[in-house]
């Protein structure tokens, strides 16, 4: 039975991407949703934007195992982000009009800035959703005899086909749905969770004491891993294209700021609970725990929770993932299409050949994630490298762009490549302080200095288009 409601779940999804291709008539409303998304929507839609596999089995698992400060990086980096975008991001790139972060680049740099940056962006994005694909087939894995391989093939095929035909229309409308699925199911399982366990404090009293250590020990280099580990989310993502496609998805500016708060308070909230069901299971059933941290949730519902608790549970896991995974798949394929091919084949291409493009770069970042999702599978490691590369390469360049009159082309070009390359070769030693941290201090420090040494000249309009 259980089986049965995960594939009319599934099914459902992907007749609605079959119904909002209809709503999709050209490239923007592929991309954006045509500008013109409701509160409700936007909101639920950047709710869900981060709310998936690392939220779910990968902090809950860390979180287990050290407590507070093991997953600083999300949910707190999360709802930062979403916070500090709708603050000062969110604004001067809305009024720019233009459909992609890239797009964003070459207005502030020009051309060559664009096609860098977007070079930046892209792979950073295969281990994401190779992430998401990963915990698609734990879950299908847990309810079937499938293989982890099956799984993610299965899982990429189903992901690829409602994103392929509705693009973020479909994305937005199942993600109202899904974020329903994933609020009513958490609340769910946290109350059966704590009656089981006696109430919210009997979990609390049985848990060790860094369960809820915020702040770190009194030394500076704890500190400044602990800036760390705020930042990977937290600044790291603002260079992004699926938050930026979500944000800009919005019918106008105001909605969107709203959609950026109601969203970071969403996913602070909702994203504790996992962290309290994880640390109830463990106390409850510590055998479950010990065999599997990842997967300690599911197989904890599986084993003692009733049908509907588990239909209800895995749907919102389900929804979660599945919400993570297509926006994935959108951000790096709008960028490769509008940013990297467009440039050079614009002149012959109209919006329809554009459009088939779009669809097509879908299938294909799909097909590279699900190589990778079958090198690696701890799904906590992969989204945090995902991130870390455009916080060390592209938000220096951003920030300074928006806010600093004398950034310049080559002291962004200077920050991409020197705070990657830093971060790159500093990675290969063990440092007490984070690589990513070292990174973005090179970042910095290259920007300053490549545009006071290397000021612009005018950009001239054709550089500016």
């Amino acid at each position: 039975m259980l089986l049965t409601a995960i594939i009319i779940y599934l099914a459902v999804t992907v007749a609605i991407g079959a119904w909002s291709s209809k709503l999709v008539k050209n490239s923007s409303d592929f991309v954006l949703a045509g500008r013109s998304l409701p509160l409700f929507l936007s909101a639920s839609a950047l709710f869900a934007t981060w709310f998936g596999s690392e939220t779910i089995f990968g902090a809950s698992s860390v979180y287990l195992e050290e407590g507070l400060l093991g997953v600083i990086e999300d949910p707190f980096g999360g709802a930062l982000c979403l916070v500090l975008f709708g603050m000062f991001y969110l604004r001067p790139m809305y009024k720019m009009n233009v459909l992609t972060i890239g797009d964003v680049f070459r207005r502030i740099f020009g051309e060559k800035i664009e096609l860098m940056a977007s070079l930046f962006m892209i792979p950073a994005y295969f281990g994401y959703v190779a992430a998401q694909l990963v915990a698609l087939s734990l879950v299908m894995g847990a309810v079937t005899d499938l293989t982890l391989f099956e799984g993610i093939l299965i899982s990429a095929g189903i992901v690829v086909g409602y994103t392929f035909l509705g693009g973020m229309w479909a994305i937005s409308i199942t993600d109202f749905i899904q974020t329903t699925m994933i609020v009513i199911g958490l609340i769910w399982v946290s109350i059966m969770i704590a009656r089981e366990a006696g109430g919210v404090g009997e979990i609390l009293s049985k848990a060790p004491p860094e369960s809820f250590q915020f702040f770190p020990a009194p030394e500076f280099n704890e500190w400044v891993n602990y800036f760390g580990a705020w930042i990977i989310l937290g600044l790291g993502s603002i260079p992004s294209q699926d938050i930026y496609q979500r944000v800009m998805s919005a019918k106008s500016e105001k909605v969107a700021v709203r959609s950026t708060y109601l969203a970071g308070g969403f996913y602070l909230t909702f994203g504790l609970l996992p962290l309290f069901i994880a640390l109830g299971s463990k106390a409850l059933y510590p055998e479950i725990y010990l065999d599997n941290k990842q997967m300690l949730l599911p197989s904890m519902i599986l084993a003692h929770a009733g049908l509907p608790v588990q239909i209800v549970f895995f749907g919102a896991l389900i929804s979660a993932i599945m919400s993570t995974t297509s926006s994935g798949l959108l951000a790096p394929a709008a960028i490769l299409s509008e940013n990297i091919i467009r440039p050079y084949f614009g002149k012959k291409l109209d919006d329809r050949h554009f459009l088939w493009i779009l669809r097509v770069n879908v299938v294909a970042v799909a097909l590279i994630a699900t190589v990778m999702a079958t090198w690696e599978t701890n799904i906590y490691e992969l989204v945090a490298g995902a991130s870390i590369l455009m916080l060390v390469s592209l938000f220096v360049p951003l920030t300074a762009g928006l806010y600093w009159k004398k950034a310049s082309r080559m002291g962004a070009l200077f920050s991409m490549f020197l705070g990657m390359l830093s971060y790159l070769y500093l990675s290969t030693f063990e440092l007490s302080i984070s690589p990513h941290i070292l990174g973005l201090g090179v970042s910095i420090l290259s920007m300053i200095l490549g545009s006071y040494l290397f000021p612009d000249q005018q950009l001239t309009d054709h550089e500016l288009s």
